[in-house]
């Protein structure tokens, strides 16, 4: 796997959430020979025992079952000591989410077909504030507790911490609350992690302007998840076969970021180098 991801002309690569235990050793001698190198890790990774596909969300930081928070801790702090083991800078994460109905797939679905000015759509939408409002105190509470226990451990082994923002609207932080999370976790060891794909699917059902977002982030920024968006919903299209405008994005990135090419399985090689040579030519070399 990491062979064919260096044949492709990358010099790093991501260890994702499908990452099952018995492929680490092997992947630990591929770093050792200098087959390539790791920039990032996403929890969790390994997967947790007796788990073989990826699960990001298995565990939430803002469950109401302290067991779960527990594992969601435990696990984490296992992925810091692979990231330390591999090299890598960052972590990414995923905070958790809100008890509430999934909202996403059908204002997705009703973009689609061309409803996004109904009054059922803005009916909808407004049920979607209503609802994260009524329920985000206990779950948030959970998620930043934790949080700040990982702080302190990423700091001590010079590991920042990548928070990704989601494209489910259940999912946190919510669009609005991320200058506040960096107002109260400000060791420089939490940053921001912008999945570009998402950023999109938010823009298409009227949650964000995608390019606005990112800007008001770019203090914060440690790096990017890049795919392609196909309107309204479909992710994970090489970079130049959607609709994300790279250009208006450019202005935040820094040579300094860390840039993860995040496509589907499907996408064949010949695709994945004219992807990485079109970001390079809208984003520059670094």
């Amino acid at each position: 796997m990491l062979e064919e991801i260096r044949d492709l002309g990358f010099e790093y690569a991501e260890l994702s959430h499908g990452i099952r235990l018995s492929l680490v050793p092997g992947i630990l001698d591929a770093v050792d020979t200098g087959v390539v190198k790791i920039s990032t890790l996403h929890n969790f990774c390994p997967l947790p025992m007796g788990v073989n596909h990826a699960a990001p969300n298995i565990f939430r930081f803002t469950s109401t079952d302290r067991r779960e928070r527990e594992r969601a801790y435990r696990q984490t702090i296992q992925t810091m000591e692979l990231a330390e083991r591999v090299k890598a800078r960052l972590i990414v994460l995923h905070m958790g989410s809100i008890e509430m109905r999934d909202y996403t797939d059908k204002l997705v679905e009703m973009v689609g077909k061309g409803q996004g000015n109904t009054s059922r759509y803005e009916r909808l939408c407004y049920e979607v504030e209503e609802r994260r409002q009524e329920r985000r105190e206990v779950h948030e509470a959970h998620a930043y507790e934790i949080l700040s226990f990982l702080e302190r451990e990423a700091v001590k082994r010079g590991l920042m911490l990548g928070i990704e923002n989601r494209e489910s609207l259940e999912e946190i932080p919510f669009e609005t609350d991320f200058g506040f999370l960096f107002m109260q976790f400000n060791s420089g060891a939490v940053r921001y992690w912008h999945d570009c794909g998402h950023g999109q699917i938010k823009e298409n059902i009227g949650f964000i302007r995608h390019a606005e977002h990112v800007m008001g982030l770019a203090e914060h920024l440690a790096g990017f998840h890049i795919h392609d968006v196909v309107f309204p919903g479909r992710d994970h299209v090489p970079p130049g076969k959607g609709m994300i405008d790279y250009t208006s994005l450019a202005p935040a990135v820094r040579p300094e970021h860390i840039k993860v090419l995040e496509l589907h399985p499907a996408v064949e090689p010949e695709e994945v180098r004219e992807s990485f040579a079109h970001m390079k030519s809208l984003w520059g070399e670094e």
